[in-house]
């Protein structure tokens, strides 16, 4: 017994030590331990917080999915602040003595570290001015994919190829965003098709408004409309617009099983798809290029 508390006053002993100066006093390594540790414990319990009023509190409300999931993320930025300068009030620091540690830092952020304040402070612009929101499909130059989460310097968006994508928060805000999910959840998906010049247009038209009609992921209103975009060297070149509201994350699907019956239909109605050709007419042959033979000869 004796030597168990030999031992806890020795480590009693060790973490008395004073290592450093700050904030009016003087910190010793029992303090630094307790800082490090309740920092630590501080992230997960804000990200705790900010799940429960997501998912718990305001579930119950009419918010959608991208609203909450914004004011969970303000939630857990503040907690995150107020938990660190309560941390350090409770050692007993001084914080109005480390305002020349902050301008320090402040110099540090506008000289080394100017993209994370840049991107730190464009994903707040996303979570207040909400362009975009978990869940929309978004196109980001040669990104197109789904957003899966808005965090404070970057956002995650998943491909069709379940490729998750991070892009920097900043080229959310100073780039163009296409948003497919912007205003509601429809969205209008071109189809290409071209036929050969001697193919009876209404006889066309009827097979593809018929494939269209028959789709059930295509929505009956706005209605399906085919448009001639004009003559191609080998085909007349038309363009089928449809709306759809449950192939929103998967166009391409949508345009792939079109595809698919049109040339079923297409086939077993004789309408011709068209393949690059090229005609050729001599109208005379000179005799220098058949080396001096007439043509009749």
């Amino acid at each position: 017994m004796q030597a168990l508390v030999d031992f806890l006053t020795a480590i009693g002993d060790r973490l008395d030590i004073t290592l450093f100066h700050l904030g009016g006093r003087d910190l010793n390594l029992g303090t630094v331990v307790y800082l490090l540790l309740a920092i630590l414990l501080l992230f997960p319990f804000a990200s705790l917080i900010r799940r429960w009023v997501a998912e718990r509190i305001l579930k119950r409300t009419n918010m959608d999915i991208g609203l909450r999931y914004a004011i969970g993320t303000v939630v857990r930025y503040t907690v995150i602040a107020l938990g660190f300068m309560v941390i350090l009030q409770t050692t007993g620091i001084d914080l109005t003595a480390l305002s020349v540690l902050a301008g320090a830092v402040g110099i540090g952020v506008g000289l080394g570290l100017q993209n994370i304040a840049n991107n730190l402070i464009s994903g707040l612009i996303l979570l207040f001015e909400r362009p975009i929101k978990i869940g929309d499909r978004i196109e980001v130059g040669q990104v197109n994919g789904v957003v899966t989460a808005i965090n404070a310097r970057s956002t995650s968006v998943v491909t069709n190829d379940n490729i998750a994508i991070i892009i920097p928060n900043s080229k959310l805000v100073s780039e163009n965003v296409i948003n497919w999910s912007y205003t509601d959840e429809r969205v209008r998906v071109r189809v290409p098709v071209g036929v050969s010049y001697g193919t009876d247009i209404a006889l066309m038209r009827r097979i593809i408004l018929s494939v269209a009609e028959d789709n059930t992921n295509i929505l009956p209103a706005p209605t399906p409309n085919i448009r001639f975009l004009g003559f191609g060297e080998s085909s007349l070149d038309f363009h089928v617009l449809v709306w759809t509201q449950t192939m929103i994350h998967s166009p391409l699907d949508l345009s792939s099983a079109l595809y698919y019956e049109i040339l079923e239909r297409f086939r077993k109605e004789g309408v011709q798809i068209p393949f690059p050709q090229r005609d050729l007419h001599l109208h005379s042959t000179p005799e220098a290029f058949l080396g001096g033979v007439s043509p009749s000869e």
